[in-house]
Order: C-alpha cells, then structure tokens, then sequence
C-alpha cells in the first residue's frame, strides 16, 4: 500500500473559498468537501474541490477566506448526474495545516500510472499543439483512478508515440475550466471541468528500466 501511496501525490496553497459541506460517512467517520481557490501564476485562480476526514481537521477553525496548504491524492468516482454518469475529480486530503508563508509554486502533482484509452492531438484554432490523455492510477484494493490529463506543445507531440497500456509518470498542475455546453438551439450552460496539466512526462520501459522523457511548461 505504502507504494500506491507514492504514485498519487497532490500539494496545493490556496484560500478556502466555500463553506464546509458533509459529504459522506464510512465505518463511523465523517467527510465534509470544501472549495479551495489556488493563484496560478497569472491573474487566474483554479476553483478545486477538497474532501477531508473530520478527523484530520479537529479544533481547526476553517473558515472562508483562510489560506491553507492540503497535501493528499486525486481521486476519481463516477457520478450519475443530469441523466448520465460523470466522472468527479475531488483531492482527497491526507494532512491540512495552516498555510503561514506561501511558496513559488502552490500547485504541484505527480501521477504514476497507465494510459487507458487512445491520446487524441489536436491543434487549436490559434495553432497551439494539444493532446488529451486518460491515465488509469491504480489505488488500495483493486481500485483505480481515473484522471483526465493535458499537454501541451513537446509535450502534446510525445503523447502522439504512446499507446494504451503504456506507464508513463507525470508532473504537472490540477486546474479548473470553464465552458458553456449546448442544452438547446437558443440556451447553454456553464461547466466547469478539472484536468491535469502536464509541464514534465516520462514514458518507462519496463524491459530495462529506463525512461523517455519530455518537458514542456505550458502557458497560464
């Protein structure tokens, strides 16, 4: 277990920007979500969704407008919503402190896991390089998630090379995104969907160890 603990790992800084919500309850222990607003590097913020033991937060005041730090994993579940099953991206927390100085880079995770479905690149209407990649990390007790990911530029073209099945580790940021979907000819929506975005990837080779990498920092 202590390995698939090491394949999964999620660091955030951000304010809390949302009010405490029970989520659920499991052999007797509590777990609220809340939302934390993390600064990107521009002016933007990523709107993440937290879920936390009230255990791990007993005696803390946490409160909108609070800055923390939240070190856990990103997990996936599937969720039956607006007549079809969405899959929901929620950082489940392993420790949660107050956050007293900030650091350079508030927003860092790292993903070893499999390629299960096909990537897909693309180039956007401005030119910029894009691939789309599903990765299967696998978790305790058989299970796995399920973790959209984007990468952009070197990165967008390595994943044109890679196949399902293949292991491949990640390091990057969890963001949020906004878009508006078609519900009829004269009304759309606002959704938001969460993604990992890839600054450094590795393919390994599991014949002898050694690894394919490409870096590329995408843009805010």
């Amino acid at each position: 277990m202590d390995n698939l603990m090491l394949n999964n790992k999620i660091y955030l800084e951000g304010k809390i920007a949302g009010e405490l919500e029970f989520s659920h309850e499991m052999y007797g222990e509590g777990f609220y979500t809340f939302k934390l607003e993390v600064q990107r590097l521009s002016d933007a913020k990523d709107n993440l969704t937290i879920t936390v033991s009230e255990r791990l937060i007993t005696g803390m005041d946490l409160k909108i407008g609070t800055d923390v730090i939240v070190e856990g994993q990103l997990r996936s579940y599937n969720k039956f919503q607006d007549g079809a099953n969405r899959l929901i991206l929620s950082v489940f927390a392993r420790n949660v402190e107050f956050c007293i100085e900030k650091s350079k880079n508030p927003n860092q995770i790292f993903l070893d896991g499999y390629i299960c479905k096909q990537p897909v690149y693309r180039t956007t209407p401005f030119g910029r390089e894009i691939a789309d990649m599903l990765l299967a990390v696998n978790r305790a007790y058989n299970k796995s998630d399920y973790i959209p990911t984007i990468a952009w530029g070197r990165n967008s073209r390595f994943c044109q090379t890679l196949k399902v099945g293949d292991n491949i580790k990640i390091w990057g940021r969890l963001q949020s995104r906004e878009y508006e979907k078609k519900i009829s000819d004269t009304e759309t929506i606002k959704k938001i969907a969460y993604e990992v975005s890839i600054s450094k990837m590795e393919k390994a080779n599991k014949e002898d160890g050694t690894t394919i990498s490409s870096e590329d920092m995408p843009l805010e």
